[in-house]
């Protein structure tokens, strides 16, 4: 049985070519996208089966207004993959403030705005599905991005917490993390001007890594979209969706060493309790 989807930043990397794989199965997407032409070979190639409508999330009022007209124009969306966002590269001192204003506005407040704007809805259907699109960087660090694991890390947040609210309305969720993956994520990211006291740190080496191309990237774009539509087409998804072996391998040990450490202060934390009354 074919689908409906709503696939928010659909014009380029996993956005598009998720929209492009749906189509080509014969599912329907409503597709938002910062400019109006940008997905013109596949309304062409598509006609009815796809609907472009112009979004960009930080412009909150609208995300709402958006939502409505979609919801309005297909009647019931099955998937939502909020997968608007960029990268904001530099070391926390570097960055502008407008920066990480934007930075924040897009990757963390638009997609919550996005998933509040569709949860009505969602609701008075009986249901529904939201794939967040996040990365690795929702459970580790690099240098170098601080900003970006800021949103990701809250969006992860914010995602675990409504999950348990609208569970009840037949609502549930996935969050997609990705590791480095073969997409343009690298060449749109945006970067302050660089200080020179960075040169020789870890976030000067990121950086080196990232411009001469030796930033170790083995995820595969269209591997990573399938293995998400299969999670979102089955009955119970688990709430995370790891993807790539980087990603795997980085969490892997992350949550190792989290879990050692937090052992390791057990009988801190114990001491914090308050006494027998």
């Amino acid at each position: 049985m074919s689908k409906t989807w709503l696939i928010t930043g659909a014009s380029s990397g996993l956005g598009r070519e998720m929209a492009c794989r749906l189509l080509a199965r014969g599912d329907r997407v409503v597709a938002t996208v910062r400019r109006e032409d940008a997905l013109g070979d596949l309304e062409q190639q598509h006609g009815a089966n796809i609907a472009v409508l112009k979004l960009d999330v930080t412009d909150f009022g609208r995300v709402r207004s958006v939502m409505d007209e979609a919801f309005a124009q297909v009647g019931r969306i099955d998937v939502l993959v909020s997968n608007a966002g960029y990268g904001l590269f530099g070391a926390a001192e570097e960055l502008t403030d407008e920066q990480i204003a934007h930075q924040i506005a897009t990757n963390l407040t638009g997609s919550i705005q996005i998933v509040r704007a569709a949860l009505p809805h969602l609701r008075r259907q009986g249901g529904g599905r939201v794939v967040q699109v996040s990365s690795e960087g929702g459970q580790i660090a690099y240098p170098n991005f601080s900003l970006y694991h800021a949103t990701k890390w809250g969006i992860e947040g914010f995602v675990e917490s409504v999950a348990q609210e609208v569970a009840p309305f037949g609502i549930d969720f996935i969050i997609a993390e990705p590791g480095p993956t073969a997409t343009n994520f690298g060449a749109s990211l945006v970067r302050p001007a660089p200080m020179e006291v960075y040169e020789d740190t870890p976030a000067g080496e990121v950086r080196r890594a990232i411009d001469s191309g030796s930033f170790d990237i083995k995820g595969d774009a269209a591997r990573t979209v399938d293995a998400i539509i299969t999670a979102a087409d089955s009955e119970r998804p688990a709430l995370r969706l790891t993807l790539g072996s980087i990603a795997y391998d980085s969490i892997s040990k992350a949550l190792a060493d989290r879990l050692a450490s937090l052992q390791a202060q057990r009988e801190v934390a114990i001491s914090a309790d308050r006494g027998e009354q």
